[in-house]
């Protein structure tokens, strides 16, 4: 057994058992890949995978618990090059963070202005993406840290934590009728809504509090990105749901924003990373960022036309 054929086993996971593509990734022929499979299941003693001809259909019962093995192994391989690196040059590196349009345009812009201050050597690479892909984007070794609010559900490989909690708003252009009235449920649901689309941005707390009184919710549009929504609040499509951090005063000064924090409870935004990752001392330092209550401060202020405690 060499670190070439576990290579090829973790390979075949990554590429969903295909020869081929593991071939490419090693930069050697397919014959050579087979090979070493083959000389990696004599030594055993069993066949690791279960075959139609040539081709891969997947693990056989051992072979799947060797490639929960593999993984660890993997796992370890990645550590030691990245205690090293710290080691010797914790100065250079690279930063992938996954994360939301919402998260990377309002919120991370100080922790990372802060981070780089430090680390002008780091180069960072924000991935954005769907919620229910930034979990996936951690397991694939793709990202270091994964931040957002929906879609963080427990898991067993990760390490969670609360970021910050916000709270959502109502956005309407200048002149509209709800900006004189005590804010209800029953009231916002007769017009138009227009907030984000499933499993971004607190959608599930929307959608929760107006099930709780019985309210039809009429989206009219829904989207990932607070921008969007704004823009067709601007065009008259209806009231726009919003994270409160996504109102700008000096860009959104058409708009006036009001308080749902009696109405809609408050959502957390987390952020995650692999349990067994060693993180270097620059990662490290990105985390506390996150947590510094001066950017979670200004995360929350969101001006406010007026505050109702209508029920």
């Amino acid at each position: 057994m060499n670190l070439n054929q576990l290579e090829i086993l973790h390979l075949l996971q990554e590429t969903g058992y295909n020869l081929t593509k593991v071939a490419e990734k090693m930069n050697i022929v397919q014959s050579a890949v087979s090979r070493q499979l083959l000389m990696l299941e004599d030594e055993i003693g069993t066949p690791l995978f279960e075959r139609h001809g040539k081709r891969l259909l997947g693990p056989t019962p051992l072979g799947e618990r060797i490639l929960k093995e593999v993984t660890s192994v993997n796992q370890a391989k990645r550590n030691i090059r990245a205690l090293a690196d710290d080691f010797l040059d914790n100065r250079n590196g690279t930063l992938h963070i996954a994360t939301t349009h919402t998260q990377a345009k309002y919120f991370l812009p100080k922790p990372i202005s802060k981070f780089r201050e430090k680390y002008p050597g780091i180069k960072i690479y924000i991935e954005q993406s769907s919620p229910g892909n930034l979990i996936n984007l951690l397991h694939q070794h793709k990202a270091d840290i994964a931040i957002c609010t929906e879609k963080m559900d427990e898991d067993e490989k990760l390490v969670i934590k609360p970021c910050y909690q916000w709270q959502h708003i109502v956005v309407v252009p200048k002149g509209h009728p709800l900006i004189d009235e005590d804010i209800t449920l029953e009231r916002l649901g007769t017009y138009p809504i227009l907030t984000y689309s499933r499993g971004f941005t607190g959608r599930g707390n929307i959608e929760k509090a107006f099930d709780n009184k019985g309210i039809h919710l009429d989206i009219t549009l829904a989207a990932a990105d607070s921008d969007v929504i704004k823009t067709y609040v601007r065009l008259g499509f209806g009231v726009g749901i919003i994270a409160g951090t996504s109102y700008e005063p000096n860009m959104d000064s058409d708009l006036v924003a009001l308080d749902l924090a009696h109405l809609i409870p408050p959502s957390t935004t987390k952020f995650a990373y692999l349990k067994q990752s060693y993180l270097p001392s620059y990662s490290r330092y990105f985390i506390e960022q996150l947590q510094l209550r001066e950017f979670l401060h200004d995360a929350k202020k969101v001006p406010l036309a007026k505050v109702s405690l209508s029920a």
